[in-house]
């Protein structure tokens, strides 16, 4: 049982709710502006392309473990220190793709959007590894799926 000396404070848990709040109520938000519409269904996609039902639920666990790297992250670190930085900026990159792709139907500059992403995310596991493996290690899923989404991405812009 935590002592009063190791228990967290109520502050860390509201700010831990404002991770959870700006990553997946921002994904959400721009998720639902620029839902997939007649020009995305109509584009010509590899054989890999998943169903449409399951990027919902693989984004909303995913922005659940940037939340809380982003939240770890945080709380160890100053918001100038490298890690947050690349955190931040992976968030920014990861919010401009939709818009990008989506609503501008601009699928190339979009695989530039999502390769950036892709480098930041990198980037934060590497440097987050020294200091907060946890967060490193919550970052291994979204690498993967940004890894799959960058090779489709990149498929769909060659087969258009």
């Amino acid at each position: 049982m935590p002592t009063a000396t190791t228990a967290p404070s109520p502050s860390r848990w509201i700010t831990l709710a404002g991770f959870l709040l700006l990553v997946i109520g921002g994904g959400m938000a721009i998720g639902y502006a620029t839902r997939p519409d007649a020009w995305y269904a109509a584009l010509a996609k590899p054989s890999f392309n998943p169903p449409n039902w399951l990027f919902a639920p693989v984004w909303t666990m995913l922005y659940v473990l940037v939340a809380i790297a982003g939240w770890r992250t945080w709380q160890r670190l100053p918001a100038s220190a490298t890690a947050m930085r690349l955190w931040a900026l992976q968030l920014v990159l990861n919010f401009a793709w939709s818009p990008t792709f989506f609503g501008l139907h601009r699928v190339d500059l979009a695989f530039g959007v999502v390769v950036a992403m892709l480098a930041s995310i990198a980037a934060f596991i590497a440097v987050s590894a020294r200091r907060d493996r946890v967060s490193a290690l919550l970052f291994a899923p979204y690498l993967a799926w940004v890894g799959f989404a960058t090779l489709l991405n990149g498929a769909i812009w060659r087969l258009n």
